[in-house]
């Protein structure tokens, strides 16, 4: 079957899906159900935006993403739909990221010999001499994230350049993060690879698809942010037929057992119900969420499985500044631990039409917390001026030359894997299998795992053929960091190790 043949083939039984989330998931299953023929309702909750995490927000003129988006994916699937949908609009940008440690800029991934000059000699002496040790006396069972890189790189580099912010992000101490997940995150990775690198030695069969994708030197970037994406997709939609609805949230999803069709229920901001009767429900909305609403409702297993699955948030406090520095960085990592903010984002460097005047330049302080903390609770007014203040003491722009700034919340940023999150999805999961025909998890929140936004999009491309299919033909739960499937009737073998992120250690029992 050709890919004409393909887009032309609808679901026996299906005409009308109803989406739950206008994120790259839910918009991507849209258009490519679109395509098919098959009617679609989106339903998406924010009333100004959709694109999810992967919006761009304008202020003022200033457009800036909720974290940084970079558009590349070892799937040509999912590069070629990004083209088909925004074929005229997209930049090639070179990767430019660096680190920030006691007032010095390095370059991330590392350069061995500008490190060592910046770290000067007694420094680099500690470095040496730890990673030496590290070598002749490696831990035999590296079980954390601090026993896998100090294996890897010495205590000291450890201490500099992977402690503090991989705290910030997790909010955990790295001896309670996994190992496997330093594994994946920074397989491949070594100090002597990485002095190979730096001198110019590159093995010859070395490729796209050989590069360690944490080192890609360029990336796909929409002129106007990654936002300007997902109002294409949106746009299509439309085109086609189907509907877009914001400013609705789904509070339930009912299955009538009689006729095998589903009614879903939104209520908009003004307390309205509206219900929308559907065939199928693709849903990416936070699985703790969408298991709360099911009707008839999950058992009392499924539903403490999903009550205790847990989100790590997301602050964003864009600040639009006098630019007398002109910073080349894409985004720089802030590895002081006197200061909160995690990660500076310099918008301007990912497009320049993001900022309307050449003379200010807009920073995105990120601080990752939890909803309803302290700085989560913070007003305004005091994470701007907490941000002004950060954004001096780091060296990258006096605070006096802020002149506006806003705030954006993000709730549900990254799931959580703690020591029981794999056990709870896959109880609701399976029970939703069997309970909920027609109901089919994407994205990552909707399948509560910590995917890229290419990875988002694969899974809802899967779903679709399955709904196409009539019955599951691809497995969409083995989409990962580096899941790629081929065009054979089946799901086919990924690429390398599923996805991981930090997990709670589980302590050895004696």
């Amino acid at each position: 079957m050709d890919s004409n043949d393909r887009q032309r083939r609808k679901a026996p039984g299906c005409s009308h899906v109803v989406i739950i989330g206008a994120g790259p998931a839910g918009l991507t299953a849209g258009y490519l159900l679109s395509k098919r023929g098959i009617s679609v309702t989106i339903l998406e909750a924010d009333s100004q935006y959709v694109g999810g995490i992967s919006r761009t927000v304008n202020y003022k003129g200033f457009c800036f993403d909720i974290g940084g988006h970079r558009f590349f994916s070892k799937s040509q699937q999912v590069e070629d739909l990004w083209s088909e949908l925004l074929p005229n609009d997209m930049l090639e940008r070179p990767r430019i990221s660096r680190i920030l440690y006691r007032g010095k800029l390095y370059s991330y991934p590392l350069k061995p010999l500008e490190t060592l000059a910046k770290l000067g000699v007694f420094e680099s002496g500690r470095c040496f001499v730890s990673y030496l040790k590290a070598r002749l006396r490696p831990d035999p069972d590296p079980r954390s994230f601090e026993d896998w890189v100090t294996n890897q790189f010495g205590r000291r580099l450890f201490e500099i350049f992977f402690k503090t912010y991989t705290e910030k992000v997790w909010g955990m101490s790295c001896k309670d993060i996994s190992s496997d997940w330093a594994a994946q995150r920074i397989r491949g990775l070594s100090l002597w690879s990485a002095v190979r690198d730096g001198l110019g030695w590159r093995r010859g069969n070395e490729n796209r698809e050989t590069v360690i994708k944490t080192l890609i030197n360029t990336f796909r970037y929409p002129r106007k942010g990654p936002g300007m994406m997902w109002e294409a997709s949106k746009a299509k939609i439309e085109a086609l037929g189907g509907e877009v609805i914001q400013g609705q949230r789904v509070v339930e999803c009912w299955r009538d057992g009689a006729t095998a069709r589903w009614r879903v229920i939104a209520e908009g901001a003004d307390g309205l119900r509206t219900a929308f009767d559907c065939d199928s429900v693709i849903s990416s909305a936070p699985l703790r969420e969408l298991a709360g609403g099911v009707r008839p409702a999950l058992s009392g297993r499924a539903m403490r499985a999903a009550e205790a699955l847990k989100y790590r948030d997301f602050l964003t406090v864009a600040l639009i500044v006098k630019d007398r520095r002109h910073l080349l960085d894409n985004w720089i990592y802030i590895h002081d631990p006197g200061v909160k903010v995690g990660r500076i984002q310099n918008y301007k460097s990912w497009s320049e039409e993001m900022v309307p005047d050449p003379a200010f330049a807009c920073y995105g302080l990120e601080y990752f917390c939890f909803e309803q903390d302290s700085l989560w609770n913070s007003t305004d007014e005091e994470l701007q001026a907490l941000a002004a203040k950060e954004l001096e003491a780091v060296g990258i722009a006096a605070a006096a030359d802020v002149v506006d700034g806003c705030v954006v919340r993000q709730k549900k940023a990254y799931p959580v894997y703690d020591d029981d999150y794999a056990s709870n999805v896959d109880i609701i999961r399976r029970e939703m299998q069997q309970t909920c025909p027609g109901l089919y998890l994407v994205g990552r929140n909707g399948m509560h795992k910590y995917n890229n936004q290419d990875h988002a999009m694969m899974t809802a491309m899967l779903t679709v053929e399955n709904i196409a299919a009539g019955g599951q033909v691809y497995d969409v739960w083995k989409v990962n960091q580096d899941a790629e499937y081929h065009e054979n009737g089946e799901a086919g073998a990924e690429r390398k190790a599923e996805r991981l992120v930090p997990s709670q250690l589980v302590p050895v029992k004696n």
